[in-house]
C-alpha cells in the first residue's frame, strides 16, 4: 500500500514540478518566481478548482459565484473573472470581470465593486473605498467541504445499513474497516474520557468530528487530491469546530462544573476576584488551542511540500528535483500519520473537555 502511494505521490509530484516549470519559463522574462505568492495561491481559497497546469490558462473548474451587491443578487460563473481583463496598478494587480461580472473586480480572491471610474482603489497594498458585496459563492473549500462531507456520510450510512440487514455479525466490506475505528473512538476517547454515565450521548459527535477531520485531511494532501483544497488549514472551518466544542462543554456543564469556576474549592475568597476571570478565560482557551492546532499543522504541512518543490524554480534548475522531490515525498508520507493524529487530538481533547463538563462531584 505505502509503495503505490509513494509511486503516485512521486509521479504527482514531479508532474507538478514540470507543469510549474513550463509555465515559468514561459513567464521568465515577464516576472521572477515568487516563493510566498505561489504557496499562498495554493493555501488559500479560490473561485476555482485549479487541477494542473499553469496557473492562467490551465485545467481547471470554475466555480458558481453568488453575489448581494448594491444591484441585487448576481449568480455566474467565476470563468467571467479569471477569463477577464487584468488590470496592473503599481505593484498590485486584479481580473476586471467581464459579462454578468462587468462592474466586478477580484482581488486575492476577494470580490470589490468598481467605483465610477471602473477601478479598485489601492491604499498600502489594500483595496480602500471600493464597495464588498456580500459573498455566498461555492467556493474551493466549500466544494471540499461537500465532498468530504458526502464521503463520511457514504462510509457512516454504510455501515449502519449493512448491520441493519445482518445483524451483530463479523464485519464485512466497508464494515470491517470502520468497526475497529468506531470501538477505537468509543472506548478509548469517549469511554475513557468522559465519565460511564454519560459518555454514550457524545459518541455521534466524537465520531463525526473525527471522520470529518480524517477524511479532509486525507482529501487536502495535494499528492493525493488533484488541486487539493486547504479545507481543514482554514482557520473557519477550525473555528466552527472548536466553537461545536465549546457550545457542547458549556450546555451540558452541570453545577459540579460551574462551581469549580464561579467558587474554586480550597481557594479563599480574596483571591476569588482574581481566580474566577482566570477560570472564565481558560472556558475560551481550551477550544481557541483546538482550533489553532488543527489549522497550524495542516497549513504548515502544505507549505513545507511547496517549499520543498520551490527548490526546482528558485535555483533555477531541474537538478534540484533530485533533492527536493523525495524530501517532499517523504513529508508526504508523514502527512498521512499527521492527519489521523490531528483528528484522533481533536475528538481526544473535546472528549476530555466535554469530559470535564459533565464530571460528578467526588466527596
Amino acid at each position: 500500500m505505502i509503495k503505490y502511494f509513494g509511486l503516485t505521490v512521486l509521479i504527482t509530484l514531479f508532474s507538478f514540478s514540470l507543469s510549474a516549470s513550463e509555465d515559468t519559463t514561459a513567464h521568465a522574462e515577464e516576472e521572477e518566481f515568487n516563493v510566498s505568492e505561489m504557496i499562498m495561491h495554493h493555501v488559500k481559497d479560490a473561485h476555482e478548482w485549479h487541477l494542473w497546469g499553469p496557473e492562467h490558462g490551465g485545467t481547471s473548474i470554475y466555480l458558481p459565484i453568488i453575489l448581494k451587491t448594491s444591484e441585487g443578487f448576481k449568480v455566474f460563473s467565476s470563468s467571467h473573472f479569471y477569463h477577464g481583463e487584468i488590470v496592473h496598478d503599481g505593484d498590485n494587480h486584479y481580473y476586471k470581470g467581464e459579462g454578468p461580472a462587468e462592474g466586478l473586480a477580484m482581488f486575492h480572491e476577494k470580490i470589490y465593486e468598481l467605483d465610477s471610474e471602473g477601478k479598485l482603489n489601492f491604499e498600502k497594498g489594500h483595496v480602500h473605498g471600493n464597495v464588498k458585496p456580500l459573498d455566498f459563492s461555492i467556493t474551493k473549500n466549500v466544494t471540499s467541504l461537500f465532498i468530504g462531507s458526502l464521503i463520511v456520510f457514504l462510509m457512516m450510512f454504510s455501515c449502519a445499513r449493512y448491520y441493519k440487514r445482518n445483524g451483530a455479525v463479523a464485519p464485512k466490506g466497508i464494515a470491517k474497516f470502520m468497526e475497529p475505528l468506531i470501538i477505537f473512538v468509543q472506548d478509548e476517547i469517549a469511554k475513557s474520557h468522559i465519565n460511564e454515565k454519560n459518555y454514550k450521548r457524545f459518541v455521534p459527535y466524537l465520531l463525526t468530528i473525527f471522520f470529518f477531520i480524517w477524511i479532509n485531511n486525507l482529501l487536502g494532501l495535494v499528492p493525493i487530491f488533484p488541486g487539493s483544497a486547504n479545507l481543514t488549514g482554514n482557520i473557519s472551518i477550525t473555528l466552527f469546530l472548536a466553537t461545536l466544542t465549546l457550545i457542547l462543554t458549556l450546555v451540558n456543564g452541570n453545577k459540579n462544573y460551574w462551581g469549580h469556576i464561579f467558587a474554586p474549592p480550597g481557594v479563599p475568597k480574596a483571591l476569588l476576584p482574581i481566580m474566577i476571570p482566570i477560570e472564565i478565560v481558560g472556558i475560551f482557551t481550551k477550544p481557541f488551542a483546538l482550533m489553532i492546532r488543527l489549522f497550524a499543522n495542516i497549513t504548515a504541512g502544505h507549505i513545507v511540500i511547496l517549499a520543498l518543490i520551490s527548490l526546482i524554480f528558485i535555483n533555477k534548475h531541474e537538478a534540484w528535483g533530485a533533492l527536493s522531490v523525495p524530501m517532499a515525498l517523504f513529508i508526504s508520507i508523514l502527512e498521512l500519520l499527521v492527519a489521523a493524529l490531528q483528528a484522533y487530538l481533536f475528538a481526544l481533547l473535546s472528549a476530555l473537555f466535554i469530559g470535564a463538563a459533565v464530571e460528578e462531584a467526588h466527596h
